[in-house]
This record gives structure tokens, sequence and C-alpha cells, in this order.
């Protein structure tokens, strides 16, 4: 309990108002276990085709990927048991990290490796991705002040997590159960035992409620009204309050089904790509660049394995899956919300 900050408000729910760049971090960890996927599979790949085996082509990233992994758990249940000061320990390690994949980069840098190189090209983004995680957690420490200064900043959860009736949390998750809607196991359970009613479902969030929504609405139509401009007043006063007071979310909405469809069109590639391979009737790259004793290849060869190809295909259909259902989520709900206020 060193340095807790919970301890003088009870909540009835295992989360808390989440810390600063919240979901910038779970994006960015996200990103880096993608990363690290791929340099994991070039180093196998590389490996492959070389005379012996040179481990260390994709050991590393291995155990980088388990630290990944480890880091946004330990975040996690740092983050809703409200412990800032136990971040110090994610801070050195982004440090390290940081500094290590920086001295890898330089190094590719003096023996002559360069963009053509696909190992060169994942170096280099793990070293933004690991100062844009080691700037949040800066950032963290900045704002919430919870260590090198004498008076950290208190912060109090939401009024909604301190009402036992709310059982609505989907706002207040972290964005890994947003996005598989893991928080509603709990409905589920109790749904497959029992018949729900509203007593089980609870209240709603206060932001979700329609006074609220409807406070939101009044408020922009008003500003509407008050503005002195030469255009009509009436339906399309009305059409831009309440782009005004929805916009936002209608606009991450089709954001989402944007990055849906587009990641729709990575499967017929992939297919075409793995289909072609297949029909050669050889799998094998013969990489021609050989650096430090070991092979080094290129984007385009390391698309050529028809196994690299089915992992990406995987992994587009789970990214488009999840951002088409986002899409409806985020819809749907501002459409409650919409009809509530009006």
């Amino acid at each position: 309990g060193w340095g807790s900050q919970s301890s003088k408000v009870h909540i009835h729910h295992s989360t808390w108002l989440h810390f600063p760049g919240h979901n910038l971090r779970w994006i960015l960890t996200f990103i880096l276990l993608f990363v690290l996927v791929c340099e994991i599979a070039e180093g196998i790949v590389s490996d492959g085709v070389s005379e012996s085996r040179h481990l260390h082509l994709y050991m590393p990233a291995g155990m980088a990927f388990l630290a990944a992994i480890t880091s946004v758990v330990y975040y996690h249940n740092i983050e809703t048991s409200n412990f800032p000061k136990l971040l110090i320990a994610l801070l050195f390690y982004w440090t390290l990290a940081f500094i290590t994949k920086t001295i890898k980069f330089v190094k590719f840098c003096d023996n002559g490796v360069g963009f053509s190189q696909l190992r060169f090209c994942l170096t280099g983004l793990l070293v933004i991705l690991y100062g844009m995680l080691l700037a949040v957690e800066i950032n963290v420490i900045r704002v919430r002040r919870y260590v090198f200064f004498k008076t950290p900043k208190e912060v109090k959860p939401p009024e909604d997590l301190q009402d036992l009736g709310v059982r609505f949390l989907q706002p207040f998750v972290n964005l890994l159960s947003k996005g598989t809607y893991w928080w509603m196991n709990t409905f589920i359970k109790t749904a497959h035992k029992k018949p729900i009613d509203l007593k089980t479902i609870g209240k709603l969030p206060i932001a979700m409620r329609a006074l609220t929504n409807y406070i939101l609405l009044n408020e922009a139509f008003e500003a509407q009204k008050n503005k002195r401009s030469s255009s009509p007043q009436g339906s399309r006063s009305i059409w831009r309050a309440l782009c005004c007071a929805f916009g936002r979310p209608l606009l991450l909405s089709s954001t989402f089904r944007i990055l849906a469809d587009l990641l729709g069109f990575a499967g017929p590639l992939c297919i075409s790509g793995i289909v072609h391979n297949v029909g050669k009737g050889n799998n094998t790259i013969r990489p021609q660049t050989k650096i430090l004793g070991v092979f080094f290849i290129s984007s385009q060869e390391f698309l050529s394995n028809a196994y690299v190809l089915a992992v990406l295909l995987f992994f587009a259909l789970l990214l488009q899956r999840t951002f088409l259902q986002a899409s409806y989520y985020v819809a749907i709900e501002t459409g409650i919300n919409l009809r509530g206020a009006i």
C-alpha cells in the first residue's frame, strides 16, 4: 500500500479513474506487441535461411513480448488499485528499453543497414514506441504529481463508481475490456442462471441519462440561437445543435467504420499472396543481404512467406471485427442519448 491514494474513498467496483494517457498507453502497447510479433517472425525467417543457428535474432524479441504483456497487466492492477507510485518500475523499464533499442538502431546505421532491410525498420519503430511510452509515463508523474513532488494531486473516483446501483461500467473499464466487452461477463453469467430484471441491470451512468443529454443539447441549441448571423433559424439551427452536442461520438463511429472497411482489403490481398506462394511450390526465400554474419531480409522477402501472410490475415480480420463492433456500439449509444435528449 505504499503511496496509496484510494484508502480515503470506498468504491464498489474493481476499477478507478484512469491515469492520464490511459487509452494512448493501451494503443501503444497493442502496436508494440504487433511490432514485436513481426520482429520475432522476421528473426525466425532470417534464422531459417542461415547456415547456423542465431537465437539472438528472435529470443530478445520474445522476451520483450512477454515483458510488454507483463507491463500492461502490471499497469492495470496499479490503476485499479490506485497505487501510482508503483509505476516507478515501468518508468525504469521504458527508459532502459528505449536506451538499448536506440543503441541497436545506431549500430545498424554504423554498419550500413538501411530502410531496405526490415529489421532496421522494426528497430526504428520500437525506438519510437518505447520513447512514446516513456513520455506517457513521465506525463503521469507530471499530472498526478505522485513522486518528486511534496504535494501529490488528490483525485476522487467518479460519482458513478461510488454508487452501488450503477453496474454499467463501459465508460470506466480499460480499453481491452471495452473492445472485447469483457465487463459484460457478470450480466451474461447472471442471465444464464435466471432471467434478469431492471434491478439487476442497475442504473445508467450520469453521462448516459436523459436529463444529462437534454442539458447538453439544450445548451448547444441556446448557443445557436444566441449567435448573431444572417442564417435562418429553425431546422438548420437544430441540426447544428445536434452536431455540436453529439458530433464527436458520431465522428468516432465513422472513423472506426472507415478503419474496418480499409482492413477489409487485407483479407483478399493476404489470401492472394498465400495462393501465389503455394502455387509456386517453393516457399523458401533467398535473401542476398548479409551483414554482421547474418542475413537481413527485406519487407518484400518477408511478405513472400505464406506463414507470415497467414498470421497477418488473422490479425487483420481480428482488428476488422473489433473496429466494426466498436463502430456499431458508439453509433447505437449515441442514438439512444440523442433520442433521450430530444
